[in-house]
């Protein structure tokens, strides 16, 4: 069944809104999970950047594309009971993505993981979506043994720098990746 962001009703009540934030859960891709909904999922969630004029990756990606980054990390699903047993999907991350380019030199340091194509549904922003798949990201490195985690972020998103700011990430090095329009920013934290 195709997902779109209309199945999320906007929550009434703090009670509402209390339980929406408790049935949100974090578990790994399983193959039977839509890709073309996590690409649509992306599209929506990166769409404030193509607004700025950037062209990320996760924000144009095809399905094909989507699925081989997603066969090529290990991947988390941010998902709310949907219907007929199906859990919508609403946040995507990636951990440890191995892709074919040139990777920060950062990135490639012992201890060091990373992640990467992190989304979440606009429709589902202000649940802590995002603070649940990355607190899930932060715990899987700690437990496989990483001390820092990494990340690459558009530079001119200051918004999202911000974000990742208060979440005590900081500034490593600048990364031109070969498929996007402008300068990122490597950032990291330790985890240990």
């Amino acid at each position: 069944m195709p997902q779109s962001s209309t199945q999320l009703h906007a929550p009434t009540t703090q009670a509402d809104l209390a339980h929406l934030r408790s049935s949100v859960t974090v578990r790994r891709y399983m193959i039977d999970d839509p890709v073309a909904a996590i690409t649509r999922l992306l599209h929506r969630a990166y769409a404030p950047q193509a607004a700025m004029g950037l062209s990320p990756l996760a924000g144009r990606q095809d399905e094909k594309t989507t699925l081989g980054r997603v066969l090529a990390s290990e991947c988390f699903l941010a998902t709310l009971p949907g219907l007929n047993d199906r859990d919508h999907i609403v946040g995507v991350i990636l951990f440890n993505e191995h892709e074919r380019v040139a990777f920060p030199e950062f990135f490639l340091r012992p201890g060091i993981a990373h992640f990467a194509m992190f989304g979440v549904d606009p429709a589902s922003q202000g649940l802590g979506v995002g603070r649940l798949l990355l607190d899930h990201c932060e715990q899987h490195a700690r437990d496989t043994g990483f001390s820092e985690l990494a990340l690459s972020m558009a530079e001119p998103d200051t918004r999202l720098r911000d974000y990742y700011d208060t979440r005590g990430y900081r500034f490593i090095e600048h990364w031109q990746w070969p498929y996007t329009n402008y300068t990122s920013c490597i950032l990291s934290k330790g985890v240990a």
